[in-house]
């Protein structure tokens, strides 16, 4: 009997200027699914929580890796959830390799992964770390305080935004993806709008998390129970 194919790890990761102890243990949510029964496995990207910070931006060029190197211990199919940054690696991941993932929960996502990078909005928001800003642009000066929060390396994070792009997913590239998708979303998130994202996969649900913004979204309840319920 295949173990893996009934109850495989969960993959858990965080969003830029997070790390998995900020993001899912500090807030308990990774013990929830622990208390589930579920086998969680923490990836930190790099420049972020307890892997190396390089501040140069090439070094940032392939976000995937961390998640590949865990493929390399446990047998696949497996269980993710990635909220924003991560959910951008997740599904890098699961273009390279379309049958990695059972269940793939992407939070903080949506349209724009299906359109060229916009640099505009990179470097808006390089300007909230480099302090650079307009008083009154209150998302790039959240990023900014974000980047300078805790432990995390500003120059590092700054490096991460301005990292070599790869092309935008291609609705072929999503639609190969065999997981179950569950794409969850607050209502006030600056991500929106998700339904181009959401009906390019082949199983796709959308989850819309009510009175939250993008920030918010991985302590939300509605999130938290959207979560627990998608990986029961």
């Amino acid at each position: 009997m295949n173990l893996n194919a009934t109850n495989p790890p969960i993959f858990m990761v965080h969003g830029w200027a997070g790390s998995h102890f900020e993001t899912w243990q500090k807030p308990g949510i990774e013990q929830l699914l622990i208390d589930q029964g579920r086998n969680v496995v923490g990836i930190d990207l790099l420049g972020h929580g307890t892997s190396a910070k390089p501040h140069d931006p090439l070094e940032y060029h392939d976000l995937a890796k961390p998640i590949r190197d865990q493929f390399l211990k446990f047998p696949t199919p497996v269980d993710a959830v990635g909220f924003s940054l991560g959910a951008i690696a997740l599904l890098q991941s699961a273009s390279e390799q379309p049958d990695c993932f059972r269940r793939l929960m992407l939070v903080g996502v949506g349209n724009g992964l299906l359109e060229p990078h916009d640099e505009a909005e990179t470097a808006r928001i390089v300007g909230g770390i480099d302090g650079s800003a307009p008083t009154n642009d209150v998302v790039a000066r959240q990023f900014g305080a974000y980047a300078r929060s805790g432990a995390n390396d500003p120059l590092a994070l700054r490096a991460v935004l301005l990292r070599p792009r790869a092309p935008q997913f291609s609705v072929a590239e999503l639609q190969a993806i065999t997981a179950d998708v569950n794409l969850v979303v607050g209502d006030k998130d600056f991500v929106r709008p998700v339904e181009k994202l959401a009906q390019a996969f082949e199983n796709c649900k959308t989850t819309n998390v009510k009175n939250c913004d993008h920030f918010a979204t991985p302590e939300n309840f509605g999130f938290i129970d959207a979560l627990l319920d998608f990986f029961a």
